[in-house]
Parts: C-alpha cells; sequence; structure tokens
C-alpha cells in the first residue's frame, strides 16, 4: 500500500468504521484531504516518546498497533491492541492533554493521522457523540481503574475508582525556605514535575516545571531564591475519595495540571497530573462546561444551561456509577454558579476581586453528592474590607440566584441562599457566629446552621474566607456539649419506611428514598466527621474517618457506606427515569413500581441504618459521648 493515498481512496475506507461512517461524501473527502498516512515497521513507534502529538486522532488504516505503558520494558504484555478501523489518542485530543501510552506498531502496518481541527467537529456530532457513549459504555466491562480507556489514551474512569487509588507514588516535598536549585534538584532525582510545600493552617503551595520556565528562567529569578516566592499558594487540592472523571474536569476548569491528592485530615497523599486522569466517560461534560465557561451573558448561559438535563441522562445511559456522576454533575454545578457569579459582578457597580469574596455551595451539591432534583443552597462570605456593603452584596447573590433559577437550579424552598442575611456575612462575623453555636448549640439555630455550612465548599473567592470549618475541628475536645447535641439531632431523623403524616397523606405505597433512608445516613456522617475533627467531607469519607470514634463501630461505618452507595444509585436511576418521562425528578419512590430486587435491597438498606442508628444511641446512652483517642493525642 502507498505511503500517501488519494482523498478519495481514503474516504471510501474511513466510510466504513464508525463514526466516520455517518459522514456525508463531501464531508468524507474535505477530511481525507488533511489526513496523512505513514508505513511502520514491527516495532516502530507511532506515538510516544520524541514522536507526542496531542492535537489528532490516529486510524488503523492496515496491520495492527499495540498501545503500550510508558513504564512497561520490552516484552510487556500491550495494554491494548488496535486493529484496522480502530481509533486511538482520541482522549487526549479531546480534552488537550498528552497521551499516556506508546503506540507501537505490533507488525507492518499503515496509520492514518486525522488533525484535531479536521476531526474534533466528528466527535461534537450525534454520531461522534453515540461512538463516545458506546466506548464509554465498554470501559464498565469490568477493568480495574489501572485498565486502558479503550482508546488506549489513559485511565479510565472504572466503577469505584477514587483519586487515591491513583496516586503512584508519594509527593516531594520541600519547605518554604528550600532554594529553587535544592528543589528542582529534588524534583530530577525523584523524576517529579513538582514538589509541594507545606503552609500554615494545613494548606500546600506547589512548584511545577511550568513554574520554573515562566517564574524562574524567563523571569530571570536567580536559584538561590527560596521557593517559597515562587511557588503557587494556596495550591488547589482534591479530597482522596474524588472520583477520577471529577478530578479531571476541575483541573480543566481552574486550569491546572497538578493536584495534590489530600486524606479528610488534609494529610497530603501525593499529587495526581493530568494526563494521569484522561477519563472519556466525561466527554459530554467537557463539552458543556467549555460551553458555560464561553457564555457572555446571562441569556447565553441559561441557554447553554438546557445541557444540563441530556448530560444526567448520558451519564447514566452509558454506565456511570452514581457516585461519579453526582461528581460530575457537582461539578458542572459548580461551573454554572461560577459562571452566573461572574457575569453578575460584571454588571454590577460594586467592584469586586476574588481575594474580598468567597461564594459556597452547602448541601449536597457542597458534599459533591449532587441529585438531579438537587437544590442550590448557598452563602456568601467577603472580608472585613467590605463591610458597609452587605445590600449590595446580598443583591449580587439575589441575581446569581435569578439566573440559576432560569438555568433549571432552584434555591433551596427553606431560604439557606447568599441574599439570606442568615446566609451572608464578613469572614469574622462568620467566626463569631461559629462560636455562637458551639456555645449555645440550641440558640440561634445553631445545630441547623452547624450542619450547613461545615458541608460549604467554596466555588468561587478566597477559600480562607470561609472561616467557619476551623471552629469544628477541635469540636469533641473543646465542646463536647454541642457534640452530645449534634448526634440527638442526627439520630432524631429515623430511618423508617414511612411516616405518620405519609399515612395521613395517604402515601403509605411509596417511600422517600432521601428523607427516610438517605439524610440519616448523612447526618450520622456529619456527626461522625465532626467526632473526629473533620469538617468538609463527602459522606463516605466522613463514615470512614468516624470508624471506632468510641460510638460508629467500623463494621457498622462499612455498613452505612455500602447502603449509602445502593441507595445513591437507585435515586439517581429513578431521578434519570423521571427526567425521560418529563417529570421533575423527586425521591418519592411507588413500591409497587420497583423490581422485588429493589423493594428487598430498600427494606434491607432502611432497617440497617435504623439499626445502626439504634446501637449508637444506645452506646451514646450508657457511656456518654467520647472523645476519640486520635482527636485526645492532637
Amino acid at each position: 500500500m502507498p505511503t500517501s493515498s488519494p482523498a478519495d481512496t481514503l474516504a471510501e475506507f474511513l466510510a466504513g468504521h464508525s463514526p466516520f461512517d455517518s459522514l456525508t461524501r463531501s464531508e468524507l473527502t474535505d477530511l481525507a484531504a488533511t489526513a496523512s498516512t505513514a508505513e511502520y515497521a514491527a516495532g516502530d513507534v507511532v506515538v510516544g516518546p520524541g514522536v507526542d502529538d496531542i492535537d489528532a486522532v490516529w486510524v488503523v488504516w492496515s496491520g495492527s498497533v499495540d498501545l503500550l505503558h510508558p513504564d512497561d520494558v520490552d516484552g510487556a504484555a500491550p495494554l491494548d491492541t488496535i486493529e484496522p478501523g480502530g481509533l486511538f489518542g482520541f482522549s487526549a485530543m479531546l480534552v488537550g492533554l498528552r497521551t499516556t501510552f506508546t503506540a507501537t506498531a505490533a507488525r507492518p502496518s499503515v496509520v492514518v493521522r486525522l488533525p484535531g481541527p479536521s476531526v474534533r467537529p466528528v466527535f461534537a456530532s450525534t454520531a461522534g457523540v453515540t461512538y463516545l457513549a458506546r466506548t464509554i459504555a465498554q470501559s464498565f466491562g469490568g477493568r480495574s481503574i489501572a485498565s486502558p480507556s479503550p482508546d488506549g489514551s489513559g485511565l479510565s474512569s472504572a466503577p469505584g475508582g477514587t483519586a487515591a487509588a491513583l496516586v503512584r507514588r508519594a509527593a516531594a516535598t520541600v519547605d518554604a525556605d528550600t532554594s529553587i536549585r535544592d528543589a528542582v534538584c529534588l524534583m530530577t532525582e525523584r523524576g517529579s514535575s513538582c514538589v509541594v510545600i507545606p503552609t500554615t493552617r494545613g494548606r500546600y503551595g506547589i512548584f511545577t516545571d511550568r513554574d520554573l520556565r515562566t517564574r524562574v528562567v524567563a523571569a530571570g529569578v536567580p536559584v538561590d531564591t527560596r521557593i517559597g516566592s515562587v511557588m503557587t499558594a494556596p495550591a488547589a487540592v482534591v479530597d482522596a475519595d474524588r472520583t477520577p472523571a471529577g478530578v479531571l474536569l476541575e483541573m480543566l476548569e481552574l486550569g491546572v495540571q497538578h493536584m495534590p491528592v489530600v486524606d479528610v485530615r488534609g494529610g497530603l497523599v501525593g499529587v495526581l497530573e493530568s494526563a494521569d486522569l484522561l477519563a472519556n466517560s466525561t466527554t459530554r461534560s467537557f463539552t458543556l462546561r467549555r460551553h458555560v465557561e464561553a457564555a457572555v451573558s446571562t441569556d447565553a448561559l441559561i441557554e447553554v444551561s438546557a445541557g444540563l438535563r441530556p448530560l444526567i441522562v448520558d451519564l447514566w445511559r452509558t454506565g456511570t456509577t452514581a457516585g461519579a456522576a453526582s461528581g460530575i454533575l457537582s461539578v458542572v454545578v459548580d461551573a454554572l454558579v461560577r459562571r452566573a457569579l461572574e457575569l453578575a459582578i460584571a454588571a454590577s457597580p460594586t467592584q469586586l476581586r476574588g481575594r474580598d469574596l468567597a461564594w459556597l455551595s452547602l448541601g449536597s451539591v457542597g458534599r459533591r453528592e449532587a441529585m438531579p432534583s438537587s437544590d442550590v443552597d448557598s452563602a456568601l462570605s467577603w472580608s472585613d474590607g467590605l463591610v458597609g456593603r452587605e445590600e449590595a452584596l446580598r443583591d449580587l447573590a439575589r441575581a446569581v440566584h435569578r439566573t440559576l433559577d432560569a438555568c433549571g437550579l432552584p434555591a433551596d424552598t427553606n431560604n439557606a441562599i447568599a441574599s439570606s442575611p442568615r446566609f451572608a456575612r464578613s469572614a469574622s462575623a462568620w467566626r463569631a457566629a461559629a462560636s455562637g453555636w458551639l456555645d449555645d448549640p440550641l440558640g440561634d439555630r445553631g445545630i441547623v446552621m452547624s450542619s450547613l455550612l461545615v458541608d460549604g465548599r467554596v466555588v468561587w473567592g478566597d477559600p480562607d474566607l470561609h472561616s467557619v470549618p476551623d471552629a469544628y475541628r477541635e469540636m469533641a475536645v473543646e465542646h463536647p456539649e454541642a457534640l452530645r447535641l449534634q448526634l440527638r439531632d442526627a439520630l432524631a431523623t429515623r430511618a423508617r419506611v414511612r411516616s405518620v403524616r405519609d399515612v395521613l397523606a395517604r402515601r403509605g405505597t411509596t417511600v422517600d428514598l432521601k428523607s427516610h433512608a438517605v439524610s440519616p445516613i448523612v447526618n450520622l456522617a456529619r456527626w461522625g466527621g465532626m467526632s473526629v475533627g473533620v469538617a468538609c467531607a463527602s459522606t463516605p469519607a466522613r463514615l470512614t474517618a468516624a470508624a471506632g470514634n468510641g460510638l460508629l463501630s467500623e463494621p457498622d461505618s462499612r455498613v452505612l457506606v455500602d447502603v449509602f452507595e445502593r441507595l445513591q444509585h437507585l435515586r439517581f436511576g429513578h431521578q434519570v427515569d423521571c427526567l425521560s418521562d418529563g417529570r421533575t425528578p423527586t425521591d418519592v419512590v411507588a413500591l409497587g413500581e420497583l423490581s422485588p430486587l429493589e423493594r428487598s435491597m430498600v427494606m434491607d438498606a432502611i432497617r440497617e441504618i435504623a439499626s445502626v442508628q439504634r446501637r449508637v444511641g444506645h452506646v451514646a446512652s450508657t457511656v456518654g459521648v467520647p472523645v476519640p483517642r486520635a482527636v485526645r493525642d492532637r
């Protein structure tokens, strides 16, 4: 076969393979005209060291191509083998990241290179999305998180995968007074593209290869300068239990290539690079997020938000787990909130900077456990320099929520939103309020406000302005009575099939999955987190951290995590069915519409939760609420 081919011959070949088989003849000819072909002998590198090209997709015309992990030695089994008509490299091209594999010809082969600008529109078409959806579904065939994605371009977002599971080695760390020279030497010695610098209050700074080029070499900074003066701080970090797909979306949102991974107590687990996180299950999410970012007006943002519901359905229909789908949905909602706020700030006469203000997401979105039915709980915190401008800031929040409501993201019906004076304060006022809630949990709705604010997560602005969580890190030692009341409140929400109110309302044949089952777990997990000094975290992470705190045993913690994940799966599936039928998503499920297996699962889950609640309540009433050893020893 010749090393170059007329466009019509190549077009005919592409027409026989998905996703190109839906293109018109003229579209195929135009695409083929931009392509290049090359012959490779067995063992030749097609893509890899020295031949790394991220803005292209490769199609095997003849022969076959092996995809290998870059660290594999000669003779190692390939991650995948691409046969004629097969594609590789499209995930890297779609998200603009470097490939994490080496492609070599398994035997004499001809490979077609399709440049990114020409082939990207194919993947934005209906046929392209269908192809990606089918490929994604195949990625959930039982491979481990370390398996390649179907196009061989990186790690797949397999069920159960976490950010921590992708960390392969300890991070290179130095203190802030280390010289740039010594830090770079350590990076070279460890084969790392960054160093992490612990700073104050459990935060971190980071210095990367890119910082070396732009902040040191290009700026002419002496290499004897302390690393603390050129690092990025505070570095954006990610919780260890986040899904890889959600982490990659956040990295793209922030425009960073490295993300330190931390455990529930803020300890450094390692660092993930964007190249580690190529996840083709989020392609549609990337597209929607980029459209959100590009929206130049509130009308444009509202129009773009119409893609949110199809995204939710698409995630579920293509096999994404409930935990991963909730995480991705939370990230996209964050993007909508952030853009709505930026547009409101641009239209406001009040000049604001990121360090002056922090917008917090509360509730399920704050915990990154969003469901299609989730509303938007929010809070505002601002620097003391903005005191006296409270009404203007609340007007800003009202404008944001008007936009979000038009985007299909309604505000919390209980008015837990940033336009309410109770949820909009200066950082020092929040700090004083938190102290008051701990001293007098029954006054000023202290228990309720504590529960809302410890779930808070900053999605725009300065993270240091969210001053509430710090007050709760020593709650078990300094405020044991407040912790006891928090537990009593958590146990007051009993897991049950139905309540007296349900019977009176003739809802005896239904169950509210959130109120009757999920909320009791969330509340118990929140108390458990507080008992061991963990404020902001997901429900499973809080339960895991609290295991063995003196009241919640490790077996009970594992039971609750398992039940929570199964209930979230049922909730997400039910709500997607509602969306598909044109109904408003809800947590109320008719028992008669569930399969026998699903009914049994729901009943068993509620019994398991109720049993744990009884055991925890019995121990608490017998021995009191102990201070966990890990907290006492700090």
